[in-house]
């Protein structure tokens, strides 16, 4: 089986508090690799992250060395781009993290052994902190599985830190495609 995960694509990281051109302009290849991932592997599993904080986020570590409120649960900011939220439907797990990582990511998993799993597809924002932080979780979990990084449905706060994030990711043996 291949899995997709789709990491914060939401509306603060793409046109929102903290979007740049970058990550604006990747929504519509998300939104298209989704739909193609679908087509290709019907019984493949999608799974969408979704950074979510509090009012309380600027008293947090992070907030402390990033001051600007994002992705505050239920505001629309926290909300999927309606390409990539239209794109997943109803059949894509969500997970919700309050960091940059999702710890938990690797045990909606099963077993290997009577849930194979084949490869392993991440696209999304922001390349240098959440999708390299959710790629290193899930190859330190699957050492064996290949991770592959679609580097045009990626983006970074900066075009160098997604550069710099897509090199150290093939440094740690994923495949940047």
């Amino acid at each position: 089986m291949k899995a997709l995960i789709v990491i914060d694509m939401q509306k603060d990281f793409t046109t929102g508090v903290l979007g740049n051109p970058q990550t604006a302009a990747v929504v519509e290849p998300v939104a298209e690799e989704i739909r193609r991932f679908r087509a290709e592997e019907p019984d493949g599993l999608v799974i969408a992250t979704l950074d979510t904080h509090f009012p309380d986020y600027l008293n947090t570590q992070e907030g402390k060395f990033l001051p600007v409120p994002h992705c505050i649960k239920d505001s629309d900011g926290w909300e999927l781009c309606p390409e990539v939220r239209d794109a997943l439907g109803e059949n894509a797990f969500y997970v919700e993290k309050n960091t940059f990582g999702a710890i938990g990511l690797p045990e909606l998993f099963t077993d290997p052994e009577t849930f194979p799993l084949d490869e392993i597809r991440v696209i999304g924002v922001c390349t240098d902190i959440c999708v390299i932080s959710n790629a290193m979780i899930l190859k330190a979990a699957f050492p064996e599985v290949p991770v592959k990084i679609i580097q045009g449905c990626c983006a970074g706060v900066t075009p160098e830190s997604h550069e710099n994030a897509l090199r150290a990711m093939q440094a740690c043996q994923m495949i940047v495609e």
